[in-house]
């Protein structure tokens, strides 16, 4: 299945995606903290590196660049000055807006050249994978059943 959604995510609607991104000189990695910001304004540094799996060097080189591009602005915590906060600039939300229609359009195209009833099947299938998703504990332990601890 794992296989599966990654090849959904080279689709047609992804090309469209990143060729756009391509064209504005945005690195996958930049136009991912676009999107993360977007749903996650205020967001502290650490908060967005936490979110990848990076470090936060890592991530203070893309908001650098995406800086320099206006599409973020990096402002001080209120209450610690050590701490920088994440927004989107006006243009930052207008290029997400932007990529974000691009993919549901690429999505749209996929999906109309697909059966009601198969719609309906995937539609199920994500519904529960979902679901099931959401009742993951975030220590990644599994409900009803004893952790394990590493030796």
């Amino acid at each position: 299945m794992f296989e599966l959604l990654n090849s959904l995510g080279g689709t047609i609607f992804r090309q469209l995606l990143w060729q756009k991104a391509s064209d504005l000189d945005l690195t996958y990695a930049q136009s991912q903290v676009l999107f993360r910001l977007a749903e996650h304004p205020g967001s502290h540094m650490g908060d967005v590196a936490k979110a990848f799996g990076v470090t936060l060097p890592a991530v203070t080189h893309i908001v650098d660049r995406l800086e320099e591009k206006g599409l973020v602005v990096r402002g001080d915590h209120p209450a610690d000055r050590r701490v920088y906060v994440l927004d989107l600039t006006r243009p930052g939300r207008t290029l997400v807006d932007e990529l974000e229609a691009i993919r549901l359009r690429g999505m749209e195209r996929v999906l109309t050249r697909m059966a009601a009833a198969k719609r309906r099947q995937v539609l199920t299938g994500l519904e529960a994978l979902v679901d099931a998703a959401a009742s993951v504990p975030e220590d990644g332990a599994h409900p009803g059943r004893a952790r394990r601890t590493r030796k």
